[in-house]
């Protein structure tokens, strides 16, 4: 089947390209304007995938990685009694799907949180330009391993530590990369269940569910719905044992 009607001309879109969180790898620095219309060639903007949709499946062999535009998704594995196992949560300007690249297909799935809008990057299209496009290469690579900077750090926050930390390590995740992508660190809405957040920290939806009701009695957090507002960055650094007991933030009534 053609799946032309399930993509946007490149050509309609590059003035929204110009504002986009991706634009660090879909218009690297010094690139020239012929070289820019190749790489507009190869990239495809996805028509927006709904909550509960997926971008991909585990098992399905690498043809693209994919650019979040905007919107949030979930990746996951299935446990062999059935049950998803979320292995990460990314936002927009993030790729998924690199996890792909050794084995040539991917090892886990992809699931939109909420209406989500991708660029799809056909792999090795992308591949052979940026062997030939200067700059490219780089520019890809560079971001290869900003992705896999972040999962270690959180990893690292996450190895052995208490529930509340790990919580907090998680929103303090989540607010870094957005300031890094000119997003708000300090106001965010969060689409994942409360369910999602213990799976992927490993603890019961209860222990979560209780420790967002402890961090807004501290005055860590003020929580609306699913819009998260940080009031006091330190405190939920300290929370996350990101600080010494000598740097901990005064208490808040």
């Amino acid at each position: 089947m053609d799946d032309s009607r399930n993509v946007i001309d490149i050509a309609s879109v590059k003035v929204a390209c110009q504002s986009c969180g991706l634009r660090q790898l879909c218009l690297p620095a010094g690139v020239s304007p012929q070289d820019m219309e190749r790489l507009d060639d190869i990239i495809r903007r996805l028509r927006p995938i709904s909550r509960g949709g997926h971008v991909f499946r585990a098992g399905d062999p690498l043809s693209s990685i994919y650019a979040i535009r905007s919107g949030w998704v979930k990746t996951y594995a299935l446990a062999e009694d059935g049950n998803e196992q979320v292995t990460g949560f990314h936002l927009a300007g993030e790729l998924v799907g690199l996890d792909a690249i050794a084995s040539g297909e991917h090892p886990c799935s992809a699931k939109a949180l909420d209406t989500t809008s991708v660029c799809e990057i056909p792999f090795e299209r992308l591949e052979d330009l940026s062997c030939e496009v200067p700059g490219l290469q780089r520019q890809l690579l560079r971001i290869m391993s900003q992705e896999l900077t972040t999962d270690e750090e959180l990893l690292m926050l996450l190895g052995k530590r208490s529930a509340e930390e790990r919580l907090a390590a998680l929103l303090l995740s989540i607010s870094g990369r957005l300031k890094q992508r000119g997003y708000s660190a300090h106001e965010f809405r969060l689409p994942m269940s409360r369910n999602d957040i213990g799976n992927y920290l490993g603890l019961a939806v209860e222990t979560v569910s209780r420790l967002f009701t402890r961090f807004q009695q501290q005055g860590l957090l003020s929580v609306e719905n699913k819009l998260v507002t940080v009031e006091n960055l330190d405190a939920l650094k300290f929370a996350a044992g990101s600080c010494s007991n000598r740097d901990a933030p005064s208490a808040r009534a």
